[in-house]
């Protein structure tokens, strides 16, 4: 059956999911039960040895080299303890990947634009984990920074299933969840994991029954179906437009929020039915 092609977000990632992604991921899930197992206390740095090779393999050597340098160049502005500057430089960072010079580089790098876009999506999301961790640095007193090290910084940029898409995670939320030791059961595990499995096969399944049948996104980029549309037949797109962008986001953040409760830590809230929210406030956090 033919699908609407319009979303490029949801095709994107559910093709670099099949190929590369969840098998990585997966990767993830066997190192961290491993460590949790057997290893609790070095838990952090065998997590985040795993999220360095993922990136290597993914974006290679020079990729890994962008993002090792954006946390390094984050890190060193915090050490001046000044909020405004850390914002600064995270604005610059992220303006870098505009720079016309910049970006032909980049390209060069890789074979396909889709390689090239999975680092721009990349480092972009990484670029508000640096700054996560740059700012509660600056707010915090210099008895409490013993926490903020560097490599608590690799460990929290490097963590890998929020690493290419997110969801944001704080640095301080992340670390104190990751320092905690607590009992491991791999019966309580294993039912978490069969749940969330279910239930992000669930919400997979419904997105592509939409994408598949509604051809909302199709609609949208043709002038002409939406010139002759009632107001209820607008109305009735938009909704069916967030509803899907709802769905769509309850698979791409429930597979990194599960991955989450099975390392032990609270993932953030998945976001809310649009269907239930009088303001677009929270849709757009």
């Amino acid at each position: 059956m033919l699908q609407d092609p319009m979303d490029f977000e949801w095709s994107y990632w559910i093709e670099w999911g099949r190929e590369h992604i969840l098998w990585l991921l997966a990767g993830h899930l066997l190192v961290s039960q491993v460590s949790r197992l057997l290893l609790e206390k070095y838990k952090p740095w065998c997590l985040m040895a795993y999220g360095m090779v993922a990136c290597w393999l993914l974006l290679g050597i020079k990729g890994f080299a962008v993002i090792l340098l954006h946390a390094a160049v984050s890190f060193a502005v915090a050490q001046f303890q000044l909020s405004l500057l850390t914002w600064l430089c995270s604005l610059i960072l992220l303006s870098t990947l505009r720079i016309p010079a910049v970006e032909e580089t980049k390209r060069k790098w890789y074979d396909t634009e889709n390689e090239y876009y999975l680092l721009l999506f990349t480092v972009s999301v990484r670029c508000l984990f640096c700054t996560s961790f740059s700012l509660e640095y600056c707010w915090h007193r210099p008895t409490q920074k013993s926490s903020h090290s560097f490599p608590w910084m690799l460990a929290y940029v490097f963590y890998y299933p929020t690493f290419h898409n997110g969801p944001l995670m704080n640095f301080d939320e992340f670390s104190k969840q990751m320092r905690r030791q607590e009992a491991f059961s791999v019966k309580s595990n294993l039912s978490i994991l069969i749940v969330g499995v279910i239930r992000i096969f669930f919400w997979w399944c419904l997105a592509e029954l939409m994408i598949h049948l509604m051809y909302i996104h199709a609609l949208y980029s043709s002038a002409l179906p939406l010139e002759s549309a009632s107001y209820w037949a607008l109305g009735g797109l938009a909704l069916a437009q967030v509803l899907f962008f709802y769905v769509k986001y309850l698979v791409l953040y429930g597979v990194p929020a599960l991955l989450l409760q099975m390392d032990g830590l609270k993932p953030p809230a998945l976001p809310c039915c649009v269907s239930l929210m009088h303001s677009f406030t929270k849709m757009w956090r």
